[in-house]
């Protein structure tokens, strides 16, 4: 079974709360953004990563605003799935921007990054990447590789969601960035199932497809 839940922020107690008890060994848990155990590269965090990695399950995540994207792009780029990932464990992988995994035979668009609320305080404390949010190279990548696809997926996972969601949602969650014009596109142009987002911090479904998640951990079906 494929799981997926909201940004966990590098906090091992959310692999302990009861909504967790759903993912059984040998299931997919899917992180919409700001995973968060790859910040400062201590031994605290080598060792989180570790007791995660023997959970009995995979573990795949798109990356957030929060980060390190230095640490994470020094990984080694493997093929997994069917796309791109960095490999952060036996059992934990980062889903790189605009990649189809193809997941129990589902077939899963990933696009990570976005704009932090907090970027003027984080960039003045030297803990903010530029890289957080997404390229055009990035976007051009996604665009393309949706339409090896004919532009037909069953999931769509981000962190960011669209644009047009934002009075949906009642919280001032975006700057207007390129790749929020590629996700009102892709509602356009693309089919899915449902497309689940992680940067509002809150679990909501906004009919008919979309879907806010941040504690609440939800089967992919």
């Amino acid at each position: 079974m494929i799981y997926v839940t909201g940004d966990t922020h590098g906090d091992l107690d959310r692999f302990k709360d009861p909504q967790m008890k759903k993912v059984k060994s040998g299931d997919t848990l899917i992180i919409c953004g700001d995973f968060g155990f790859v910040w400062d590269g201590s031994r605290k965090e080598r060792s989180a990563l570790k007791k995660l990695d023997k959970l009995g399950i995979t573990i795949a995540f798109v990356d957030g605003c929060h980060e390190n994207f230095d640490l994470l792009e020094s990984l080694p780029v493997e093929e997994w799935n069917g796309g791109r990932v960095h490999r952060l464990g036996r059992h934990i992988f980062h889903l790189m921007r605009g990649e189809v995994f193809t997941i129990e035979g589902k077939k899963i668009f990933a696009f990570g990054g976005g704009h932090s609320q907090d970027l003027d305080f984080r960039r003045d404390s030297q803990n903010w990447w530029e890289r957080e949010q997404p390229s055009h190279e990035e976007i051009i990548h996604g665009i393309q590789k949706l339409e090896e696809y004919g532009n037909s997926v069953d999931f769509v996972v981000t962190h960011e969601p669209p644009a047009a969601l934002k009075d949906c949602l009642n919280v001032d969650v975006l700057e207007r960035l390129e790749v929020h014009a590629f996700f009102e596109e892709m509602i356009k142009s693309c089919q899915y199932q449902k497309w689940f987002f992680g940067k509002c911090h809150i679990d909501k479904h906004i009919p008919i497809k979309f879907y806010a998640v941040f504690a609440t951990v939800t089967p992919l079906k």
